[in-house]
């Protein structure tokens, strides 16, 4: 399918006047990295699509990895993103969820044309959320900045990557472990994440395909059982935590086909030792793209691929947000037969929704059923905006 250049350029358009509208207002006010609330609000699939992507790569074929050149940048593709999420416990028995993740957006290809430190072709987004689950409070936060002047950034060795004193970064030679800290307000975390099990490279050797059009892929590795250590800071108190992390890693120029709206994705850690993924592509007419796929990580690290047909998935309830106007799956039964696997997966608490520029459902769950556990479940494209 050959997309129009007049939609491809519409598409390129919003996704640029949000991220670049908000940076330029940031250093308008003096201050180039913040804290955002955006007065716009961007669909899933504008942010996903392939807008104006002339001089970028895309994800073909398959293609080697090697760490920890690959745990860094690809400015040579559109759009990629390094995400972590977990679920926590502190020695008293408090319990807490985590996210970070940095975006970053090429706004053309090759370096800036102006020989300047504050020249960039990239613009940085990053969200953090904390999961009060005992403390019944979920909090939020999204910075912009642009890739220069050392305010925001990515590099492989050794591994780095910020939004300003939001970092990710290797503690090792092979990028492992992995140091997360992010702040904002009396909101922190600082949390050291151990590799666990060796890498899982989904879909195809890495090239997770996500339609039927070429180069709709990403390249796509995950780390599905990470232990976590550290300190989560919130009301003024310190809290010493141990749990299990999850980390995602995808670069592409175009991940979603025309008539995907959003997705359903669940990172599952079942006490056997088992970790599950899968995520659900959802189709503008209301039906399930055949590309959604996951895949199933035995205690060993052994990976077995999950196609559509292998997982069943049921909603069980809904929960609407006051804010966004989204009604979102607020309990799921996911099974996958051939593995006996039937679990219910609730969420610890029922507002966890993004505020940002991207309105998004991620937050912790917890597992009961065949097995039990815990886990992270993100919801995309349920907002007015999507449909």
């Amino acid at each position: 399918m050959i997309h129009s250049h007049t939609r491809c350029c519409r598409a390129f358009r919003q996704r640029l006047i949000v991220m670049v509208a908000a940076v330029a207002l940031l250093v308008a006010c003096g201050d180039p990295a913040a804290t955002v609330e955006p007065r716009a609000r961007l669909a899933v699939a504008e942010a996903m699509a392939g807008g104006a992507t002339a001089g970028f790569a895309r994800a073909i074929e398959p293609r080697p990895f090697v760490f920890p050149r690959d745990h860094g940048p690809h400015p040579e593709y559109a759009i990629e993103w390094w995400y972590y999420t977990g679920n926590l416990q502190s020695v008293e028995g408090r319990r807490f969820g985590f996210q970070l993740t940095i975006f970053r957006t090429g706004l053309m290809p090759g370096d800036p044309e102006r020989p300047s430190a504050w020249a960039s072709n990239s613009v940085y987004m990053a969200h953090f959320a904390l999961s009060d689950i005992t403390g019944g409070t979920f909090h939020a936060f999204e910075r912009f900045s642009r890739g220069a002047a050392g305010l925001a950034g990515a590099q492989s060795e050794p591994f780095r990557v910020w939004l300003e004193d939001w970092v990710a970064e290797g503690q090792g030679p092979d990028g492992m472990p992995m140091r997360l800290y992010a702040a904002e307000g009396d909101v922190a975390i600082d949390l050291t994440l151990a590799a666990g099990k060796p890498p899982v490279f989904q879909g195809d050797r890495g090239l997770s395909q996500k339609s039927a059009d070429g180069g709709n892929a990403s390249y796509y590795y995950s780390f599905t059982r990470m232990p976590v250590s550290g300190a989560v800071r919130i009301g003024g108190m310190t809290h010493q935590v141990r749990g299990l992390g999850w980390m995602d890693r995808e670069w592409s120029t175009s991940a979603l086909g025309e008539n995907q709206v959003g997705w359903d994705w669940f990172a599952l850690h079942l006490d056997d030792g088992r970790d599950l993924m899968f995520y659900r592509l959802r189709l503008r007419d209301g039906s399930i793209d055949p590309y959604s796929k996951g895949v199933l990580v035995s205690a060993d690290g052994a990976a077995r691929r999950l196609s559509v047909d292998d997982v069943a998935l049921e909603p069980l309830d809904e929960w609407t947000s006051p804010r966004s106007g989204a009604t979102y799956p607020a309990r799921w039964r996911l099974r996958v037969p051939a593995e006996a696997i039937d679990l219910t997966l609730t969420p610890l608490l029922a507002d966890q929704e993004l505020p940002a520029t991207v309105v998004y459902w991620e937050g912790a769950v917890s597992i009961s059923g065949s097995a039990s556990g815990s886990g992270y479940v993100e919801m995309t494209g349920y907002t007015p905006a999507d449909r």
